[in-house]
């Protein structure tokens, strides 16, 4: 999921403590939010834009693109399945916590109406100078400058230490997706290193991947096949087999989901895997040839 700037923008949960502030945020940057979304208080006015009872009368009343949600986790399927009802291009599911139940209902019910869903437990998207949607740090120039790489994540906090080092030396983003740390994600890496490939401004790609599941194995799969540079990260190198480690996601079973199997995918489709966050800079400075 890539936000543009004239993507139509809905907040489900707008009227929360953090749906208020971060659509504040979204705001200020540029993000188009057209309404959002509390039964308890439809026909107000909130954060400047109207506030209906569900999504399907937002889309009804102005219109949408994009759906993201500032919803507690037992809440999250209704939600969800009233953007996907109301004929979204993509939710974004910013929970975690979720019932695994209800997470594979809200995917059958996206695949079968053609949406797109951006986690759940993700940190959201973000297109410098464009928009954003989630609670990343876009706003933070230190953090998020438009440029040339594509940087996707499973972790946020990971994903913007990568941002940070890539301005901080000179680069900028092209987009950032934050594809989640659920074992059951509607975004896999694969997807978002095809939506990176494609985008045209997009010069090289940075992976920010886990241990666990076998998301960065089938990338890889993709990523042999790629013109532009691909760079990686696999955060867990050290962890015990067998321990869960961090997000839910990050459980080794067996020999998938290693460290040691995906990186020898990746490096079998000719991506630089890094052995510390600290080595990205110099590996995008020689894969670039000096293009910012």
């Amino acid at each position: 999921m890539i936000i543009r700037s004239s993507d139509k923008v809905l907040v489900q949960g707008i009227t929360g403590r953090q749906g208020t502030f971060w659509t504040e945020r979204m705001q200020e940057y540029g993000t188009n939010v057209v309404a959002g979304v509390n039964p308890k208080k439809a026909g107000t006015i909130h954060c400047g834009v109207p506030v209906t009872a569900s999504a399907v009368e937002a889309m009804e009343q102005v219109g949408f693109d994009y759906s993201v949600l500032f919803i507690p986790p037992m809440l999250v399927k209704g939600a969800a399945l009233d953007a996907i009802e109301a004929g979204a291009k993509g939710v974004c599911i910013l929970t975690e916590h979720i019932p695994v139940r209800d997470v594979m209902y809200i995917m059958s019910a996206a695949k079968e109406r053609g949406v797109q869903i951006l986690g759940p437990n993700t940190a959201g998207c973000v297109t410098p100078d464009e928009g954003f949607l989630g609670f990343m740090p876009a706003f933070n120039s230190k953090i998020f400058k438009k440029g040339h790489i594509g940087i996707l994540s499973r972790s946020g906090s990971l994903g913007t230490l990568f941002c940070l080092n890539v301005v901080s030396a000179g680069f900028g983003q092209s987009a950032f997706i934050g594809i989640g740390g659920d074992p059951i994600i509607g975004t896999t890496a694969r997807d978002a290193l095809m939506a990176l490939d494609q985008l045209p401004q997009t010069k090289a790609i940075v992976m920010v991947g886990e241990i666990g599941g076998t998301m960065e194995e089938e990338a890889a799969q993709y990523a042999a096949s790629m013109a532009k540079p691909v760079i990686a990260f696999i955060a867990g190198g050290a962890a015990p087999a067998g321990k869960k480690m961090g997000h839910a996601g990050a459980i080794v079973v067996g020999n998938k989901g290693t460290y040691k199997s995906k990186r020898d995918a990746l490096e079998a489709a000719g991506v630089s895997v890094l052995d510390t966050p600290a080595g990205a800079v110099d590996v995008l400075r020689e894969r670039l040839d000096g293009i910012a």
